[in-house]
């Protein structure tokens, strides 16, 4: 059974005293020493054994098998308690099912439990954007390949660090203990140690880093500054080749600092965010090195691990709080691995919509505390089961990943990975504006097509309106921007057949079909204000021209509306001549719209009421105010059909 040391480690156990006398009390006592194997045995007898479950047993039953990689058994346990406790079960067991059902392959009944748990709207239009978004990306051919490494081992293999000359630096718990070493409890396997390998040199033989100051327990995840001068890496608690623990009896993880000389480390010291209560772990530097980013497990985070960002001194030292980076990141799941190149963070999650398990995730770090939505980095870096640790270099063309998908060596490989030869030449980037407020428009839709490869693409926005799109070569690319009760924009971008430099910050603006459009009971109506004519004529005046233009504008933006042209009069006259006038001004209306190119089709009708339908008791012979007759004389534009779904 596989032990899954990426994510478990960051909470380990001392050892305690098994107490009291019922099976189920023995099962809680293993379970809470994370012994999850024992825990299993006597949970599983409890449940074989009662018809009614308690809720209790159930749970533990299904967290033991999910914390050992056992997905498949892990959703049996979950299905039953989703049965028992329906969306009562909440988000966190929620997440674990649905993740289960995608390991299992059972995605549809992953997507139906998913849809049906989340009720509130901004989370579920998150979800179905990354969803989309995956969607397209499987469709599109792969720009990356990957491959496998010789260096993998039996055991669990994973977070690689980039290191000098070609090398990495990764975590393994592969057989390298001495005689009379220590032994993890949990699963009777040595600790996480360092190697240091030379993947592209199939002769090199992974080695121990930095022996000299490995612990006896875990060491594992590291990140180094770009001159190689200082390394942090994340341990237990320990002090004189024993474990701390704390009141909990839990040895914790710390993140720790220290100098490189000459591969070995020295002047460790731990960072000043560490505290025994709860782990700190996977350091990952900004490109500039200024900030540390972290996984932990802190009070007051989202859910069972979150990442978190510190300011670091000139000397490394932690200057600043730890700073979550909030809901656009961080979920009721595990948000894990950070690595962050060039603005961009990649981490691993089960609580973005993904494809099962841990999948890589990346997102653009906008501003400070402003991240764009994470999207699914697709195949071949994600897979049904648990995919982690990426890493990649300043170019975005290769780096490593970790994954214990099918087909690997051992519990969890490391994987290279780079990218095909370039088939786009162009990356093209913006936003999408709200073209009356100016306001971001989030998961709007882009659709990316050409006449030689038909449609290649369909993305979403983010929550900020940004979208950020691969062009291929030697194209004309049309590339069309639309959202539910939103217009239509299409943008054409030549690609030459050689790379471009980046094209950014274009705007494509979209108008609301709210914001010019009026609801008159169950009729829609164009938004105008009055449409002045002369007196006793029906020629289009420059007054008159202003509103109309409004008419033009929203019949421009939504080619798919009619309409029919409504024009009213004041009661005063005859009944004759307002019928005759207004009808009139409705067909010198009608006139200069289709003079201006809107199709005549698409007016279906123009028609002058005079006063036979008046809006107030301002009929004949009733004394009324001249704005009260102002108010009975319009011109309606009625929408007759509509279609603002913008396909």
């Amino acid at each position: 059974m596989k032990i899954k040391l990426r994510y478990i480690y960051i909470m380990l156990c001392a050892c305690m005293v098994m107490q009291g006398q019922t099976k189920e009390s023995r099962a809680d006592e293993f379970f809470k020493n994370f012994k999850f194997n024992k825990a299993i045995e006597l949970y599983a007898e409890i449940a074989n054994k009662n018809r009614r479950i308690d809720d209790h047993v159930l749970q533990n039953l299904a967290d033991s098998y999910f914390n050992i990689g056992d997905y498949t058994n892990a959703e049996k346990w979950y299905s039953k308690l989703y049965v028992q406790k329906g969306n009562e079960i909440g988000e966190n067991n929620m997440i674990k099912l649905v993740q289960c059902l995608k390991a299992s392959h059972n995605q549809e009944r992953a997507d139906e439990v998913l849809l049906d748990y989340y009720k509130d709207e901004g989370r579920l239009e998150m979800i179905l954007a990354q969803r989309q978004h995956l969607d397209s990306l499987l469709l599109t051919d792969a720009r990356f390949q990957m491959d496998t490494l010789g260096f993998n081992s039996p055991k669990s293999d994973f977070s690689p660090a980039f290191y000098r000359d070609g090398s990495i630096v990764f975590s393994s718990t592969r057989d390298s203990i001495t005689a009379g070493g220590k032994i993890y409890p949990w699963n009777n396997q040595p600790y996480l140690d360092l190697f240091m390998t030379v993947p592209q040199d199939l002769g090199f033989v992974p080695e121990k880093f930095a022996a000299n100051r490995m612990s006896d327990f875990h060491d594992a995840s590291v990140t180094v500054t770009k001159d190689m001068s200082r390394i942090y890496l994340t341990r237990n608690y320990y002090k004189k080749s024993k474990l701390q623990a704390n009141n909990d009896g839990l040895s914790n993880m710390q993140i720790v600092m220290g100098n490189l000389y000459n591969g070995d480390i020295e002047d460790i010291q731990s960072l000043s965010i560490n505290d025994k209560d709860y782990s700190c772990g996977h350091p990952a530097l900004s490109s500039n090195g200024k900030k540390l980013y972290f996984t932990s497990n802190m009070p007051g985070g989202y859910g069972g691990s979150d990442i978190y960002v510190v300011s670091l001194d000139s000397d490394g030292t932690v200057v600043s709080p730890p700073k979550n980076l909030g809901p656009a990141i961080n979920t009721k799941g595990r948000e894990m691995f950070p690595y962050v190149v060039n603005d961009v963070l990649y981490f691993s999650s089960d609580g973005h919509y993904g494809l099962g398990g841990l999948d890589v995730f990346k997102s653009k770090i906008i501003a400070k505390d402003e991240y764009s939505l994470p999207v699914n980095m697709g195949k071949p870096f994600n897979s049904n089961m648990d995919d982690f640790s990426l890493i990649i270099n300043e170019d975005f063309d290769s780096g490593y990943f970790a994954s214990n998908r099918m087909g690997g060596v051992g519990d969890d490989d490391i994987y290279a990975f780079k990218k095909i030869d370039p088939t786009h030449c162009l990356v093209y980037s913006g936003q999408v504006l709200n073209k009356i407020t100016n306001e971001p428009v989030p998961f709007a839709n882009v659709e990316v097509k050409n006449p030689t490869d038909g449609l290649i693409e369909i993305l979403l926005t983010d929550e900020r309106g940004f979208y950020e799109i691969e062009l291929p070569c030697n194209r004309d690319n049309k590339m069309v921007f639309f959202k539910e009760r939103f217009s239509k924009q299409q943008v054409s971008v030549i690609t030459t057949d050689k790379p471009q430099p980046p094209s950014t910050d274009n705007l494509v603006y979209l108008t609301p079909y709210d914001d010019i459009i009026e609801k008159d009971g169950a009729v829609e109506k164009i938004k105008v204000d009055p449409i002045y004519f002369d007196y006793d004529k029906s020629n289009i005046t420059a007054r008159a021209e202003i509103e109309l233009k409004k008419v033009l504008f929203a019949m421009q933006q939504f080619p798919d509306i009619r309409i029919k042209i409504e024009s009213h009069t004041d009661s005063r006259g005859s009944d004759s001549y307002n019928l005759r006038l207004s009808d009139d001004r409705a067909k010198s209306t009608r006139k200069y719209l289709i003079a201006q190119g809107i199709a005549q089709y698409r007016i279906l009708s123009a028609t002058g009421y005079g006063e036979t339908m008046l809006i107030n008791e301002c009929s004949n012979g009733v004394k009324c105010s001249e704005q009260e007759h102002l108010l009975n004389r319009r011109s309606d534009f009625i929408v007759l059909k509509e279609n603002i779904v913008s396909k």
